[in-house]
């Protein structure tokens, strides 16, 4: 990948996302969810001297689901992960990758100035960002 132009975070995150309190409901986190594509929500910060959470869909299984708890009444603070990794916006995705590798992350918020401005996965990497550098993803070629 040498001489060829850097791929950064912020070519190949998500720019939409969910954020959600961490004193709403699963219930009411789960019907606010508006990007279905998404696997996860952003917990937001209560104030400046906070930091940002998350909820993986998969906290949700194990947490709520799996030990058959009502999720009217779970919080969202009672199983997300907080604080979390962040990165940001300029990172190289390779820098990226090997962080993920590195901590067993499948997906971080994506920050710039301290505010979250998207999310990024392993996913997002691989297939926008890997097609970028190669130039061989989604050509038009038969």
């Amino acid at each position: 990948m040498g001489g060829k132009s850097v791929v950064r975070v912020r070519d190949v995150m998500k720019k939409n996302f969910d954020m959600v309190d961490g004193l709403a409901t699963i219930s009411d986190a789960l019907a606010e969810m508006r990007h279905v594509e998404n696997k996860s929500l952003i917990v937001d910060k209560r104030n400046d001297d906070d930091e940002v959470g998350m909820l993986l869909i998969s906290d949700i299984a194990r947490h709520v689901l799996a030990k058959d708890r009502a999720p009217e009444r779970v919080n969202v603070y009672e199983v997300m992960t907080k604080p979390v990794m962040t990165v940001d916006a300029e990172m190289d995705i390779r820098y990226c990758a090997r962080l993920f590798e590195r901590f067993k992350l499948s997906r971080a918020p994506v920050v710039e100035n301290q505010k979250v401005i998207g999310i990024v996965s392993f996913t997002d990497m691989v297939l926008k960002g890997m097609c970028d550098i190669r130039g061989e993803c989604g050509s038009d070629s038969d």
